[in-house]
């Protein structure tokens, strides 16, 4: 008998990317896609459920189905539906979690669970380390946002892991994804013809391409290959960084700096007009920015993305075309401008001397 797997958010463009890829797999026998909300795509062999995990009948399909491998991936920072607010995305992400886990404890068949994370669960603040590992404590927990659920969620995760030793649960704290076909808020803020930024700050940027998320997804749901370990909690990204600035010459988009709290009216008036989802916990990622340390995904996941962080912006920045301006005429003007500023500091120095 082969795997029994089900797919918890199918609907969602990742989602419904991963059943279709994970049916390829040999041991593989059937695919359960599960979402509140009928997918948009095909789902190929899967067979398709449509259920809120957020009520308690989620433990019947896996009843059903005697699953052996849940493979959640709806625990995201947006719905997919016209009345996905954000209490609905929270409960769906909290407390769905919170039925599915009940139902895994229960399920005399379920042998591992995977879990979509985020970095985002390291906050975001100026007293952050250069380079967070899997074990470094958060200085402040996130205010509130998908960051704030995905900690919650990571909480319930390891109580489950706890009080159900038996089952290996993997949870893949995802730097930002990004690929032709992303629809995060970060995707849709790099969209944007103007980038607006905030006023003195350049913060530096982790990626990892969306065809590296489902290799990682697909390896977490196998069983462990000789000398790897696929229970645990694993930072995933693309080697090396990029700042802000970077990101938007490579795009051809000019930025205009605001003062912090005048980034914080922008966000506002953006998400007011449906442009993007420019949220407080946004804004603090391009403020002080983030980046995680990757060894153990290489050491004890067994995982080596095909991309790297430039390669998987280069990727995505392709399948947006070209921006206002061409890539290397904004490099040239924002060093200009970033002469003129030096100019006038040297002299203001002069002045006080």
């Amino acid at each position: 008998m082969g795997k029994v797997v089900l797919v918890t958010g199918a609907a969602r463009q990742l989602g419904g990317r991963f059943v279709r890829r994970v049916q390829r797999d040999p041991e593989v026998e059937r695919v359960i896609a599960v979402d509140a909300v009928t997918p948009p795509h095909r789902l190929g062999s899967a067979e398709f459920v449509r259920m809120d995990i957020r009520r308690s009948a989620i433990a019947r399909v896996l009843a059903e189905h005697a699953v052996d491998t849940v493979v959640h991936l709806a625990v995201t920072g947006g719905g997919t539906g016209p009345g996905s607010t954000r209490s609905a995305v929270k409960e769906t992400n909290v407390i769905g979690t919170m039925q599915l886990l009940g139902a895994c404890q229960k399920s005399p068949t379920v042998r591992r669970i995977v879990v979509k994370s985020s970095t985002g669960v390291y906050g975001g603040t100026p007293r952050d380390p250069a380079v967070f590992t899997e074990t470094t404590e958060p200085r402040s927990l996130p205010p509130g946002g998908f960051a704030k659920d995905a900690a919650e969620v990571e909480g319930y995760v390891r109580g489950f892991a706890r009080r159900r030793p038996d089952v290996a649960v993997c949870v893949l704290r995802f730097a930002n994804i990004l690929g032709p076909r992303a629809d995060s808020a970060l995707a849709e803020y790099f969209s944007i013809p103007v980038l607006p930024t905030v006023l003195g700050y350049d913060p530096r940027l982790q990626f990892v391409h969306e065809d590296d998320v489902l290799d990682v997804l697909r390896l977490a749901a196998r069983e462990p290959r000789p000398g790897t370990l696929n229970s645990g909690t694993f930072n995933i990204a693309g080697d090396g960084v990029l700042l802000l600035s970077q990101c938007a010459r490579r795009l051809g988009r000019p930025t205009v700096p605001f003062l912090l709290p005048a980034v914080t009216w922008v966000g506002s008036a953006l998400r007011a007009v449906g442009v993007t989802d420019f949220s407080p916990e946004q804004i603090r990622l391009l403020t002080h920015g983030r980046v995680v340390e990757t060894s153990q995904m290489r050491q004890v996941l067994g995982f080596e993305p095909r991309y790297t962080t430039a390669g998987t912006f280069a990727d995505f920045a392709r399948s947006r075309g070209r921006g206002l301006l061409p890539p290397e005429r904004v490099g040239r003007a924002v060093e200009r401008v970033a002469g003129m500023l030096d100019v006038d500091v040297d002299a203001a120095e002069g002045a006080k001397r």
